[in-house]
């Protein structure tokens, strides 16, 4: 558990390190900004700000006043005074008047300016000093009473305008100056803030200039409002792409959207750098936090989760005004889960590794197999109760032999017979418990449940007495080592206590319970009985095949236990052709 949780602390500190610095760098910031259009997408388009309006110079305008690119500048004069005798509390010119033409042609426009009084002017020729030459310069502007605005635009990285500055090279931009006009003060603006698009191109409520010009609009359509007046005609090129979609743009609307957006207070804000950090930091770790005590399964079920509940409340933070960071936290997440899963996965394959060796001393490699693919790959420390059933086997007079043999001969000969009889266990499906001496203790049903228990520990008994035990025989006497053996079986079903007992530096399998006592006293028995495997009732009654060579023997007495048990017997093969009947095996018990 230790190692368990060091590594997914290694995890949550890596992933969550990735993420930062990926945000540091802005190593996705592209992706980052598209997630943000995609929020303006699912939002959809809002009302827009009723104080900001628009008059487009639009194909119509060009249509119906037959006039060449650029227009006399007595045209936008008209369109100034008119908006001026309108109501508007600002007029946001979004043409740029940066050189001379026609004297008279620019003293119209220039008084129309002067009369208004309220007259933000475009430009992008802007000196290192923040000055233009907008009218001939900063005099001529003071005189006329024109505010001037850098109308360059700072889109991002792949062509998208998302943000606007507070200035560009010294000068307040457009948006800027415009909302200076209305009375707000340019302090107050962020050096560089998320437009608040209402909507998709179109959004902003919009007149052609060509009905401003012939009075073809309601009177109170531009009163104590701001008016940004500015071209659409896409061959003019003053269309952007915007995050709001919906294809491109006209620039007199951005600037209507900045403008809006600084007169409805920057709805949109990005939280601080370090709460930005912060939300990377825990995407980073939960998974790993998870992972100290689910599973896999839950695990990944926890990291989609946790990833779709994330983007759920990063939309609808969107809505609320908040701009939370998308890619980063998840790209920590992704991290964190992913390098969980790898930890997960190595502890799990060294957990099946440790099970494999643990268990593959005692148990047939298919029941290993079926322990590793029961689930959690380990047996945990105490166990489980169920119903099984237990061998035990005995050689007899064991102790006499190796008490006239060398021990080398002994060892020899104890492997041998050990090693066959724990193939023929395992091969029927049983788990060696352990050896005692000569001794050897099975279960059948346990560690993984085996609905024929009783008919596998039955079989395995009869093929250690008739097939094992002469083949050991056999080997003892072509090796020198004496006659071979003579050897006694118990056989007792009941219910068990099965697991692993003992410490983290040393433990065993085993099983325990009454059931456990009743099958060694059962092996005990088997000496002066007749029959050299000795079958409890409770073992014949859990078959699930008939057994024909069994005979009943009746109830008898058990040390240990209050009630006597019915008991049937199985004598070796070569016995029974010898013509020994049932009644020559019915001979008085000795009770250990």
């Amino acid at each position: 558990m230790n190692r368990r949780r060091s590594a997914l602390i290694v995890v949550a500190v890596i992933a969550s390190a990735i993420g930062i610095l990926v945000w540091g760098v802005g190593l996705f910031s592209g992706v980052e900004q598209d997630s943000v259009d995609k929020r303006f997408s699912i939002r959809g388009p809002q009302e827009p700000n009723q104080k900001v309006t628009t008059v487009l110079i639009d194909a119509e305008t060009f249509d119906q006043l037959n006039e060449q690119w650029p227009f006399p500048r007595s045209l936008h004069g008209n369109a100034i005074d008119r908006l001026r005798k309108a109501g508007a509390k600002v007029i946001a010119y979004d043409v740029q008047f940066t050189e001379p033409t026609i004297p008279r042609e620019d003293n119209r426009l220039l008084s129309a300016v002067r009369r208004a009084g309220n007259v933000a002017l475009a430009t992008d020729a802007v000196y290192l000093n923040g000055t233009s030459d907008v009218f001939g310069g900063v005099e001529t502007q003071k005189l006329y009473r024109a505010t001037v605005g850098n109308s360059a635009t700072r889109p991002d990285s792949d062509g998208v305008i998302r943000k606007f500055p507070t200035s560009i090279d010294g000068m307040l931009t457009f948006p800027v100056a415009a909302a200076r006009l209305a009375g707000l003060d340019h302090a107050s603006v962020p050096p560089r803030s998320w437009i608040d698009f209402a909507g998709p191109a179109g959004t902003v409520p919009a007149i052609s200039f060509s009905d401003l010009l012939t009075g073809k609009f309601e009177p109170e359509r531009f009163k104590d409002k701001t008016v940004v007046v500015g071209t659409s005609e896409p061959t003019l090129q003053d269309v952007s792409a915007t995050a709001a979609g919906g294809g491109l743009m006209p620039g007199a609307e951005i600037q209507a959207n900045e403008i809006a957006t600084i007169l409805d207070g920057f709805p949109l804000r990005s939280p601080s750098d370090p709460v930005v950090i912060l939300l990377i930091l825990l995407m980073g770790s939960i998974i790993p936090l998870a992972g100290w005590r689910l599973r896999p399964l839950p695990t990944a079920l926890a990291a989609l989760a946790i990833a779709a509940l994330y983007l759920v409340a990063a939309q609808l933070l969107f809505n609320a005004g908040v701009v939370i960071p998308v890619v980063y936290p998840m790209t920590a997440l992704v991290l964190g889960s992913l390098g969980t899963f790898q930890v997960m996965y190595l502890l799990l394959a060294f957990q099946r590794q440790q099970t494999r060796d643990r268990f593959s001393r005692f148990v047939p490699e298919s029941v290993v197999e079926q322990v590793l693919a029961d689930g959690s790959g380990d047996l945990k420390l105490g166990g489980v109760r169920t119903e099984a059933t237990v061998l035990f086997s005995d050689i007899r007079n064991f102790t006499t032999y190796s008490e006239s043999r060398p021990p080398e001969d002994v060892v020899e000969v104890l492997n041998h017979y050990l090693g066959l009889m724990t193939d023929t266990i395992m091969n029927h499906g049983g788990t060696l418990i352990s050896y005692m001496g000569d001794g050897i203790m099975a279960v059948f049903g346990a560690p993984v449940a085996q609905p024929d228990h009783a008919d596998r520990a039955i079989s395995g008994a009869r093929e250690m007495l008739n097939k094992s035990l002469p083949t050991f025989n056999e080997w003892m006497k072509q090796a020198g080592y004496g006659d071979g053996f003579r050897i006694g079986i118990g056989v007792n079903t009941g219910e068990v206590m099965s697991g692993q007992v003992g410490s983290e530096r040393r433990m065993e399998y085993t099983t325990i319970g009454d059931t456990v006592n009743t099958a060694a006293r059962l092996e005990g028995m088997t000496k002066g009985s007749g029959f050299e495997i000795l079958v409890s009732e409770t073992t014949r009654e859990a078959c699930t095949r008939t057994v024909s060579d069994l005979d009943e023997i009746g109830e008898r007495e058990v040390r240990g236990r209050d009630e006597a048990i019915r008991l049937w017997g199985l004598r070796a093969v070569e016995e029974k052709t010898k013509g020994r009947d049932k009644e020559d095996s019915l001979v008085p018990f000795r009770l250990d």
